[in-house]
């Protein structure tokens, strides 16, 4: 009787222990930085990680707000900008790179020591994505198109000596929602939104090289690329997917569900995890190995709770909750640990 019990207690135990293995998510929200006062989206992310910063687009609101990146603290307001988007910041000068949707289109300078725009380079018409290339510096930013032109452009922007030296041109369709360039400097991969594919750019001739098509899905947003395992990252929004291409072949090798409204995604290297953010969720993924992936968990966030950064050296996943649409809703910052 007394062994039948302890037998009954020890698989109770473990049946307990599975249970709450289970319900033990990847990320855990460990601080989070009230928005009174604003409204509509937040857009994309900025990191200064030595400085200690963290920088967000805020739409409406027209600025760029500056967080203390290890407390969340809200530390500063960047003012001047009419609709800011995409940045980066550029460690070597202390600056930050933005682009602005309005004004015609513009991507703007900040000193980031006194907080203020210092210069301004107006180009086309519908600024928005942008990204940066480490090897030569330069900054590519997405205009041109508009909300039905057959084709849209890169302007590049020399970010030393912050000029507009030249353009990559005739992109199919009227957007893009993504972009991201290889560490050597010599590919960009980027969203061709109107035309659901995956476009290769070039970047020595500055031509568009390779076309790939979407697996019957649509409105493509984030991407991230995994270089060593020669893998591209695509999450998008009709359906809500998480596609992963063979960047050698440009073949698609998984796709698997993921979170609406999406907008972000990061690639942690030491887990082996990518988070997709998207509205009131975080879609968690594993990779097995270079064509396999799991989903292994859907973490609840916030509404358009879209916009995202993970900082690896910190083990940390940054995302901002957005309001446009929901009149009472209250925006914030929230800090994940990856657990």
């Amino acid at each position: 009787m007394r062994r039948s019990l302890k037998v009954f207690i020890m698989i109770l135990a473990l049946g307990l222990a599975t249970v709450k293995a289970q319900e033990k998510l990847p990320l855990k929200l460990v601080a989070t930085t009230p928005m009174p006062g604003f409204t509509g989206d937040f857009d994309h992310f900025g990191l200064d990680l030595k400085g200690n910063r963290l920088f967000l687009a805020a739409e409406e609101h027209k600025t760029v707000e500056v967080f203390d990146l290890r407390t969340g603290a809200r530390t500063h307001s960047i003012e001047g900008f009419g609709h800011p988007l995409m940045m980066d910041y550029l460690a070597g000068s202390n600056q930050l790179v933005v682009t602005d949707g309005e004004d015609g289109g513009s991507v703007r300078l900040v000193d980031c020591k006194q907080y203020k725009i210092i210069k301004t380079i107006r180009l086309s018409p519908e600024v928005d994505h942008g990204v940066f290339d480490p090897v030569k510096k330069y900054y590519y930013v997405e205009s041109g198109g508009g909300a039905n032109g057959p084709t849209h452009g890169l302007s590049i922007v020399d970010t030393r000596s912050f000029k507009h030296i030249g353009d990559v041109e005739g992109l199919p369709g009227s957007s893009n929602e993504g972009m991201v360039i290889d560490r050597a400097g010599r590919k960009l991969y980027v969203n061709l939104t109107g035309t659901d594919e995956v476009g290769v750019v070039d970047l020595k001739t500055r031509r568009l090289a390779a076309r790939w098509a979407l697996p019957d899905a649509h409105i493509a947003h984030a991407m991230v690329l995994d270089e060593p395992n020669h893998r591209l990252f695509i999450a998008t929004r009709k359906p809500a997917m998480f596609i992963v291409f063979n960047i050698d072949t440009g073949t698609v090798v998984s796709a698997l569900p993921c979170v609406g409204g999406n907008s972000d995604m990061s690639l942690d290297v030491a887990r082996r995890q990518i988070y997709v953010t998207g509205s009131e969720t975080a879609s968690v993924f594993r990779q097995d190995d270079q064509d396999h992936y799991q989903h292994i968990a859907e973490v609840p966030t916030a509404y358009r709770a879209k916009s995202s950064i993970f900082v690896p050296e910190l083990k940390r996943l940054y995302v901002a909750v957005s309001g446009k649409g929901k009149p009472d809703a209250k925006l914030e910052l929230r800090i994940y640990e990856v657990e």
